[in-house]
């Protein structure tokens, strides 16, 4: 088929979103006044919180005013079903054909069953996910999707309503305090002329180099025993990703971390001090939010494993970041993060600023 043009999908992307909503519904709905109320919230309350990032951070959309979309879990992966099959699509054609060729040797899984058995892995992933993701600013939508369905700030109803409820937070106060992180997220990507394609051009370096031949797994196997036996965990630099890169996908993923670490730390900070007039538990709900990343058991193992805990460390070496900066050169050298990915903070210069202030204080942009 493959001789035909036919370019075998290697998830079944159908039975993600099956498996994912399946997993995604298994708590009951709120009722349909409590969610419009969340719109009308949300709504207001998205576009309070762009005025209050503007005057924070300088950063200005120039897309226009953000809206915001409530939605539930379903609605939520299945948003994520059709970015993954976008992002992922350089990717699959790579994976779609080594996948056809691997059916056909004797004792390998058949075609369907191998495609059947990634989906529901996705789709049990995705369905965990659900179950966890308040808001979400999505950058990742192109030019071939409708106009409604682009530039969207969502929030996870079901989520919010249970967050609040749980801790007694304030709903009005917490709603804003969430808003504020993701319109900053919005305002970082449509505020920065360069950053969405830098960001992107990241994403594609990283997938295009993705090698299929599974040669490539039991080299990666043999590094993490090596680095188990040195004392270090194998997956701490992103999951399972990171195992399988090449050293150039491993330079481009450290470029990435840099990037994202700067990005969650930014909003994490913003969100505490752009509203510190309008939200006086926002300390509360920062702390609630820690203590809820850090996870226990199962749920530890699966973050491990797909690369999730690592991102949740970049939240606080974000933040660890821009007050070293700040200490030692002010809000105006924080902003030259914002003049060109020349001056974006490496992986390990978001681990050691000082290696960052320097570079950019005495050499210039200059990257390694």
């Amino acid at each position: 088929m493959a001789g035909r043009g036919f370019v075998v999908e290697p998830v079944d992307w159908d039975l993600a979103s099956q498996v994912a909503v399946r997993a995604a519904s298994r708590h009951a709905p709120y009722p349909a006044f409590e969610m419009r109320a969340l719109e009308a919230d949300f709504a207001e309350l998205t576009a309070e919180a762009e005025g209050l990032v503007a005057e924070e951070t300088g950063l200005r959309s120039l897309a226009g005013p953000a809206r915001a979309r409530v939605t539930d879990r379903a609605g939520w992966v299945e948003a994520n079903v059709a970015s993954f099959q976008r992002l992922l699509g350089p990717v699959t054609t790579k994976l779609g054909a080594s996948l056809e060729r691997s059916s056909a040797r004797p004792f390998s899984l058949p075609l369907g069953a191998s495609r059947r058995l990634s989906g529901t892995q996705v789709g049990m992933l995705l369905g965990w996910m659900s179950s966890r993701v308040l808001g979400q600013y999505d950058q990742l939508l192109t030019e071939d999707e409708s106009t409604e369905d682009q530039d969207i700030v969502y929030y996870v109803g079901p989520n919010v309503l249970g967050l609040e409820r749980r801790f007694g937070f304030p709903p009005r106060e917490f709603r804003l305090w969430l808003a504020i992180h993701e319109v900053t997220h919005r305002a970082q990507f449509t505020g920065v002329p360069w950053m969405r394609e830098h960001f992107l051009g990241l994403v594609r370096r990283t997938l295009d180099g993705v090698d299929p031949d599974p040669r490539r797994l039991v080299e990666a196997l043999r590094r993490s025993a090596s680095e188990i036996r040195a004392g270090r965990n194998p997956l701490d630099e992103g999951g399972l990703l990171t195992l399988l890169a090449t050293p150039d996908q491993y330079a481009t993923i450290q470029e990435v971390g840099g990037l994202m670490s700067l990005l969650e730390g930014h909003g994490d900070i913003t969100m505490d001090r752009a509203g510190a007039g309008r939200i006086p538990n926002a300390p509360w709900f920062a702390q609630t939010l820690r203590e809820r990343r850090r996870q226990r058991g199962a749920s530890k193992a699966v973050t491990v494993l797909i690369g999730l805990d690592a991102k949740l460390r970049q939240y606080e070496q974000g933040e660890a970041f821009i007050e070293a900066v700040e200490a030692a050169g002010g809000e105006a050298l924080l902003r030259k993060v914002w003049e060109g990915p020349a001056w974006l903070p490496s992986w390990p210069e978001i681990r050691e600023p000082g290696m960052w202030v320097e570079r950019v204080s005495t050499a210039g942009p200059a990257r390694r």
